[in-house]
């Protein structure tokens, strides 16, 4: 899972997530809904909800929606969608591998604005298993860095929790673990005084493909046109971005 600095693709999606905040919050919503029907709408008894409104309240969703969220999701209130999550696989620019991640109520449409979205910037979907054989769940807790806060401490207070690994993002770190400790890991910090932003389960790319500036633009432009699309909850990618690139691509971003 080792990458080079991502500080500027951080940069590039919180810029993308303000630009599209009526998009984030329907996301997170979606999220509460298809936790709350899983494990049940009691977030002290499901982990997955639990973390699923932290998120939520993290980015600014009103209480409102978030409590009707849950209900929906729980059945105690009606409106809930029927969401079926459907993984899409595909190749991007420079043989990036792409795993797309799909909440929706209508497959052909999500289907459809997908292989769309793929066609117009420089990519296509691939065959199912040829691309997600390289990824693994993971839990991700990301915390914000902030006087006290560093790797060493990180590392101190959660290792014994399950974490794998910590990886420093420019803006914030990155802790690593399997799907299973997560709740063992965000525990922990809480335990030793630090916040996170969010604890959610992933997929990691084992094997990265590192793209020069003119790559990283074209990746993430693909990026954006996925998450244009209501239906794509989640886009993962094996892009890796050197120091200088990122640096560049930063100054892109500005």
């Amino acid at each position: 899972m080792s990458g080079h600095s991502k500080w500027a693709t951080t940069k590039h999606k919180k810029a993308a997530i303000d630009a599209k905040r009526g998009k984030l919050f329907a996301r997170l919503i979606k999220n509460i809904e298809v936790a709350a029907r899983t494990g049940g709408g009691d977030p002290t008894g499901n982990p997955t909800l639990f973390d699923a409104i932290q998120k939520a309240k993290k980015n600014s969703v009103p209480a409102d929606n978030i409590t009707r969220a849950v209900k929906r999701g729980s059945g105690e209130e009606a409106g809930g969608a029927d969401w079926q999550t459907i993984m899409y696989e595909g190749y991007g620019p420079g043989g990036v591998a792409f795993l797309v991640e799909c909440l929706t109520d209508n497959r052909n449409r999500a289907a459809s604005d997908v292989r769309v979205a793929f066609s117009r910037n420089g990519g296509n979907l691939a065959d199912p298993g040829s691309v997600a054989y390289n990824f693994t769940r993971k839990g991700v807790v990301e915390v914000a860095k902030a006087d006290g806060v560093d790797e060493d401490s990180i590392l101190m207070a959660v290792l014994d929790a399950g974490a794998e690994e910590v990886e420093d993002m420019g803006e914030s770190f990155e802790i690593y673990s399997e799907p299973g400790d997560i709740v063992a890991v965000r525990t922990a910090l809480t335990d030793a005084g630090m916040d996170y932003d969010s604890a959610e389960v992933q997929f990691v790319a084992g094997t990265k493909v590192e793209v020069d500036v003119d790559g990283a633009r074209k990746v993430f432009r693909l990026i954006d046109a996925l998450e244009d699309s209501d239906d794509v909850q989640n886009v993962y990618t094996s892009v890796d971005l050197s120091p200088e690139v990122a640096a560049e691509f930063a100054t892109d971003e500005d």
